[in-house]
């Protein structure tokens, strides 16, 4: 059976580091209330040259050069990515640009912060079609441009970063085991982004008072970690393997409370999953591929090691893949 395997990973941060005593300056909020809540210390935000395209490519090149390919080697690229440079063309499309990647063709997809997983099930069919396609899977933000900067309650939580792995087919018996994805539309007003306003009067909403995130966190908080349990015992169920046999967790890094709750339900001991939300808060859909390659490089994955991925973002959006390294 043929199936997708990763060839090198990578992810880029912005230099700039937002922590809890420089918020405590901007609104009504504490080092002690941030932590306490989120787990979060510190957040990454971009700078001038760090628009979500040029983090996207710089964590593919890091990727691409763990994997020892060139851009011309890459047959496909997907970004995840909320926060695009712009509306057209695709963040993906700027990245083929920036890497030179003439070989490839580029698109993007929004499923907020569980667009990583998504991207990964998508280049898995094409890799089931065609095995020896190179594929970089990106997972890109710079939510920094749509937080409401005076909303305590959601300003404390985002960051920015991007990440990325280079994807292939074998034969072997290792790579992408299982995926299971959904989506509840009729939940969307929970978390959510408006647009920009609509330059046709027709269609105008009142109601979008600005193109920002907003949040209703405690609602945000039962579903997530309710769907996040589901969705790894359905790719467990898939493969018959138990949560025992997992060797790491890397989940969206959305809040230490989601965290905790989720390890306590999954009854896994905390060492099993991976958490660097501390150090850049909710990245949205480049936060599982900035922690996946920093577990790379640690050496905290091992082949042969089952890594499970899950995801839940707004949409609601949500899903689990498990891979054998």
């Amino acid at each position: 059976m043929n199936r997708m395997v990763v060839l090198g990973t990578g992810s880029a941060l912005p230099a700039k580091v937002l922590s809890n005593a420089d918020l405590e300056k901007m609104v009504d909020t504490s080092d002690e209330w941030i932590t306490t809540r989120t787990g979060i210390k510190n957040r990454r935000i971009a700078g001038q040259g760090e628009e979500t395209s040029k983090l996207a490519t710089a964590a593919a090149g890091r990727a691409l050069d763990m994997a020892q390919l060139s851009p011309a080697d890459i047959d496909m690229i997907i970004v995840a990515t909320i926060t695009p440079d712009m509306g057209m063309p695709s963040c993906a499309c700027l990245v083929q640009k920036e890497l030179g990647a003439s070989n490839a063709f580029a698109f993007d997809i929004n499923a907020a912060c569980s667009g990583f997983v998504y991207c990964l099930d998508v280049a898995d069919k094409y890799v089931k079609a065609d095995p020896d396609m190179k594929i970089l899977v990106v997972g890109a933000e710079t939510l920094s441009s749509r937080v409401n900067w005076e909303d305590r309650n959601t300003c404390v939580l985002f960051g920015d970063g991007a990440g990325a792995c280079v994807v292939t087919g074998t034969t072997e018996q290792r790579g992408m085991l299982a995926c299971k994805l959904f989506s509840d539309g009729s939940l969307y007003k929970l978390l959510y982004m408006d647009s920009a306003p609509s330059m046709n009067r027709d269609l105008f909403c009142k109601e979008n008072d600005g193109s920002y995130i907003k949040m209703a966190g405690r609602d945000v908080f039962k579903y997530a970690v309710r769907s996040m349990d589901m969705a790894i015992m359905n790719v467990l169920d898939m493969e018959q393997v138990s949560v025992d046999d997992i060797a790491l967790i890397i989940p969206h890094q959305a809040n230490i409370r989601i965290l905790k709750s989720l390890g306590e339900r999954l009854g896994v001991a905390s060492e099993k999953i991976y958490i660097n939300l501390d150090k850049y808060g909710n990245t949205s859909a480049a936060s599982i591929p900035i922690a996946l390659d920093e577990a790379n490089r640690e050496g905290r994955i091992n082949p042969g090691d089952l890594v499970l991925l899950c995801a839940f973002g707004g949409g609601f959006t949500w899903g689990a893949i498990l891979f054998r390294w």
